[in-house]
C-alpha cells in the first residue's frame, strides 16, 4: 500500500498570515511580572503558554536567534558562530588592544595612561572597562572582546517592540497626555530608576515614530507631537553649511590675538538696526577698545552695495590707525565685503552662525541705541544729522565698562 503522507499540523494562509516565529514580547512582559510576584519559572511558563526551557532562558538572559544561543557571559552555542566573529572596522577596539588594556590595568596604569598608549580617547577606555569588565572589577580581554562583538551583532529587536509594557506607557503618554518624547523619557527614568528595561531615550521614541521600517509606535501618533510633523525634519550639520557669499569669508577664528584683548584700538564690530518691514535700516559700528560709536545712514535699502558704500564713507572719516579690522555676522548685507576691504584696507571677519555673543560690544550698543531708535520706528525719518547727534550722545556718555570715562575720552587717550 502506498504510504500516506503526513499532514502538517499548522496550515499557513499564503499572503495573509506572516510566516516564521511569532514575537513573544507580550508573553515575555507577563512572564517577568509573574516572576516578580514570586511564581516559579515552571508555573509562570505554563501560565503564559511557553516552553519551560524558554522560560529558563528568559530568566537567565539567554538570547536565541535561529540555531544560535548567546549566554550572558559571552558564550555562543550554535552553527553560526562564524558570523558573530567576522572582522570588524578598525575604529572599534580589537582583541589585541583589549589584551593591552588588561596588561596595563594589571600594571596599575591609569585610564588616561592606557588611552595614550593605545592612541585612543580616555572615554573609550573608560567605557570599555565599565561595559565589558566584570562586576568584581576584573577585566578579562578575551571575554570582553567576545561580549563586545555579540553586542554589535545586527539586526537587533527594537526596545519598544520587545517590551509591550514600555510600549504601552510611551503610546499612552504620546496620544492621550500629549507629552514630548523628552518628557516621557525623563518620567520613566524617575519612576523606574533601577530598571533599564523600562527606560528609553527620546531618540529611540523619535526613531520609532519617524524612521521607515521601525514603526513600533503607530505612525498616526506622530501627529500628537507639538510640531505636528509626520516626517522628521533633516538637520544640517555646521560643516554642511554653504556660504552665502561669492567671495570667501575670513572667519572669526582667524582674527588676530590683538583683537581679543582689546589692547590696540582700530578694531570694529558692526551690525544693522532694521526698521519695520525691513524697509529702513541704520548701520552701527562700535570700536572694541573704546566703545566709540559710528552710525551709518541707510534710509532706502540695505543691499550689499548700499551697505558697502555707507561703511566705506564712515571709515574714511577716521585716521588710518583706527582702520584695522571689522567683525560682522553673516548677513547678506555684507555680500560686497571684498570691495570694502579693498577700499579701506580693513579685513572683515565673520562670526559663526547664530553666535551674536561673538560681537558682544556691538550687541550691547544696539540695545542702548534703542533708547533713541525705538523698535517699530521708521528709521528713514532720521537724517544724517540726527544720527550724528545720537552718536555724539552715545560717545559722551560715561560708561561703567570704561571706569566711568566716556568713549570719546578713552579714544582720545589711546590716540595720544
Amino acid at each position: 500500500m502506498p504510504r500516506k503522507r503526513k499532514q502538517n499540523k499548522v496550515y499557513r494562509n499564503s499572503g495573509r498570515v506572516p510566516q516564521g516565529p511569532r514575537p513573544l514580547s507580550v508573553e515575555r512582559a507577563r512572564f517577568q511580572v509573574l516572576l516578580a510576584a514570586g511564581m516559579s519559572v515552571a508555573k509562570a511558563s505554563r501560565e503564559v503558554g511557553i516552553n519551560e526551557r524558554t522560560g529558563y532562558d528568559w530568566r537567565r538572559g539567554v538570547a536565541k536567534s535561529r540555531a544560535v544561543r548567546v549566554y550572558p557571559d559571552g558564550r555562543v552555542v550554535g552553527a553560526q558562530r562564524s558570523r558573530v566573529d567576522r572582522e570588524i572596522s578598525a575604529r572599534f577596539l580589537g582583541e589585541d588592544e583589549r589584551i593591552q588594556i588588561a596588561d596595563l590595568k594589571l600594571a596599575g596604569a591609569s585610564v588616561r595612561a592606557i588611552a595614550r598608549a593605545l592612541g585612543r580617547s580616555p572615554s573609550t577606555v573608560s567605557r570599555e572597562l565599565r561595559r565589558n569588565g566584570s562586576a568584581a572589577g576584573d577585566y578579562r580581554p578575551h571575554a570582553a572582546h567576545r561580549r563586545a562583538r555579540l553586542r554589535r551583532a545586527r539586526p537587533k529587536q527594537r526596545k519598544l517592540a520587545a517590551n509591550a509594557v514600555l510600549h504601552g506607557l510611551v503610546q499612552d503618554r504620546l496620544s492621550r497626555l500629549r507629552w514630548s518624547p523628552e518628557q516621557i523619557s525623563a518620567d520613566l527614568a524617575r519612576r523606574f530608576p533601577d530598571d533599564p528595561w523600562m527606560n528609553v531615550s527620546p531618540e529611540t521614541i523619535y526613531q520609532s515614530l519617524y524612521v521607515q521600517g521601525r514603526g513600533e509606535l503607530r505612525r498616526e501618533i506622530a501627529a500628537c507631537l507639538r510640531t505636528g510633523r509626520t516626517v522628521r525634519k533633516p538637520q544640517r550639520k555646521p560643516g554642511q553649511r554653504h556660504s552665502r557669499f561669492t567671495d570667501p569669508m575670513l572667519m572669526i577664528s582667524e582674527r588676530p590675538a590683538e583683537v581679543e584683548d582689546r589692547a590696540v584700538p582700530g578694531h570694529w564690530e558692526g551690525d544693522l538696526i532694521v526698521g519695520p518691514g525691513h524697509l529702513s535700516a541704520v548701520g552701527t559700528l562700535v570700536e572694541r577698545t573704546s566703545r566709540f560709536v559710528l552710525l551709518v545712514h541707510l534710509p532706502n535699502d540695505h543691499s550689499g552695495e548700499t551697505v558697502r558704500d555707507g561703511l566705506i564713507a564712515a571709515m574714511h572719516t577716521l585716521p588710518a590707525q583706527l582702520r584695522k579690522s571689522l567683525t560682522w555676522d553673516q548677513g547678506t548685507e555684507m555680500a560686497r565685503h571684498r570691495d570694502f576691504t579693498l577700499a579701506t584696507d580693513m579685513p572683515v571677519y565673520f562670526c559663526d552662525p547664530a553666535s551674536p555673543w561673538q560681537r558682544g560690544s556691538n550687541e550691547n550698543t544696539n540695545g542702548l541705541l534703542r533708547q533713541f531708535l525705538p523698535k517699530g520706528e521708521d528709521l528713514s525719518r532720521f537724517s544724517p544729522a540726527d544720527l550724528a547727534e545720537i552718536a555724539h550722545l552715545m560717545n559722551t556718555r560715561p560708561r561703567k565698562t570704561l571706569g566711568w570715562e566716556t568713549p570719546a575720552e578713552r579714544l582720545a587717550k589711546l590716540l595720544a
